[in-house]
């Protein structure tokens, strides 16, 4: 695994940057200490080097009318690399799909999906989900409300 090259100076900018993506340089630079050029190449760097991958614009679901968000448990019928393969290119298609993680445990994934109402969500699985060549058994489980959710990863020193 390489090892993380990340100064403290680094860290900061990605903080920075993670809480506004649309900052300046020049408001960034006075954040985080350096003047204008040097820490625009840092940003260039990062972004270079695949630290930042790029950015976005955080959407509110509710305010686009995606109320309803599910956490599919999916297990498939075989989990060689064909199966696994096949099954990760259908789901990249569905819109809905927000995440999808191959697991350890009782479930070879767990989806987050986020649709308008329970209506979407059965018509999503009956008609797409559960269609996918592989798909033996689908567990789901509804949210509630949000208690935690963090778009950005944290930068702490990490400890050897």
């Amino acid at each position: 695994m390489p090892k993380n090259t990340l100064d403290a100076i680094d860290r900061k900018i990605i903080d920075c940057l993670q809480s506004d993506g649309r900052m300046s340089n020049q408001e960034l630079s006075e954040r985080v200490g350096l003047s204008p050029s040097p820490c625009l190449r840092r940003v260039r760097q990062l972004e270079a080097d695949g630290t930042i991958t790029h950015y976005v614009a955080l959407v509110d679901p509710d305010k686009v009318g995606l109320a309803v968000t599910a956490f599919v448990r999916v297990r498939l019928d075989q989990q060689d690399d064909r199966h696994l393969e096949d099954f990760e290119t259908a789901v990249a298609s569905f819109p809905e799909v927000m995440e999808c993680y191959l697991m350890t445990g009782e479930a070879d994934y767990q989806l987050r999906i986020l649709v308008a109402s329970l209506t979407q969500f059965e018509d999503f699985l009956r008609h797409r989900l559960t269609r996918v060549k592989g798909v033996a058994n689908v567990t789901t489980s509804f949210a509630l409300r949000p208690v935690i959710y963090k778009t950005s990863v944290p930068t702490l020193e990490p400890h050897i």
